[in-house]
């Protein structure tokens, strides 16, 4: 999460590294004393520490002296964007109610560039080794809610796509050649949903259906997980999949016609 300085006499350094000191709180670090800050943003402990104190004194980092956290003032920094949204806020519900039904964790995310950001979570237990929040993004070539997203796009918005991502192996099972990954986006786009097994994380599966705008547009994914190695209903992926598939349509139909009601 070091500091990377655009070439710009409009750039402004203190304001760049104040933000930074802010996003490097997170699910995993919730709490850090100040060398941790110093070591996650690359800044120097004097440079950490002023930056830490301002944000203190501003009221968006609370201390006790010996760790740094985020208070709930930060919110207000993404108030302007998430007002004028009213997915998240739909999601959210849906999310619960489907997290109950299958006994998993539930998200929703929209495209963001290459990346999937993750706009609702409603978390159940923990199988990643890294932390999901509202916030997170993932590369959308590896994940099911990516692929969904993906399969949305415009045909010459999605091959400049493929033109432009650094497809990186994951782990062993993820798909890296361009080709391929049309195929299976063509797949996803035929069918409506969309599965990966293990191509973001070795133990992780995960099933994503489309949100659709009220113009028949995708706007969102939602998704659940679980590992691999259990599975829902059964050993295979054809099994989980068939399992959480019916309750993952529903929440979407459930979150699409509410979007078409609020417009």
């Amino acid at each position: 999460m070091s500091e990377t300085v655009p070439a710009s006499d409009q750039y402004v350094q203190s304001l760049a590294r104040g933000l930074l000191v802010i996003r490097a709180f997170d699910a995993d670090h919730v709490q850090m004393t100040l060398s941790e800050v110093s070591r996650r943003t690359g800044l120097t402990r004097a440079t950490a520490r002023r930056f830490l104190l301002t944000l203190v004194e501003l009221g968006y980092i609370r201390t006790d002296g010996r760790t740094f956290e985020l208070t709930a003032l930060v919110l207000q920094l993404g108030y302007s964007y998430l007002s004028g949204q009213s997915l998240p806020q739909l999601a959210q519900p849906v999310l619960e109610d489907l997290s109950r039904q299958i006994s998993e964790s539930t998200s929703a995310s929209v495209l963001d560039g290459s990346e999937i950001v993750y706009i609702a979570r409603i978390h159940t237990r923990r199988l990643m080794t890294v932390g999901i929040a509202v916030g997170t993004r993932f590369p959308a070539y590896a994940t099911s809610m990516g692929r969904v997203l993906l399969a949305g796009l415009p045909e010459d918005r999605f091959e400049d796509y493929l033109t432009t991502v650094d497809l990186q192996p994951l782990t062993d099972r993820t798909v890296t050649d361009p080709a391929r990954l049309r195929e299976l986006v063509a797949g996803v786009r035929e069918q409506g949903w969309a599965v990966v097994d293990q191509e973001l994380e070795q133990g992780l599966r995960s099933v994503a259906v489309p949100v659709y705008d009220p113009q028949g547009r995708v706007c969102a994914a939602l998704n659940t997980s679980m590992q691999a190695t259990m599975g829902l209903g059964g050993p295979t992926l054809e099994d989980a999949a068939a399992r959480v598939l019916p309750h993952l349509q529903q929440a979407s139909a459930t979150i699409t016609d509410a979007l078409a009601a609020r417009s």
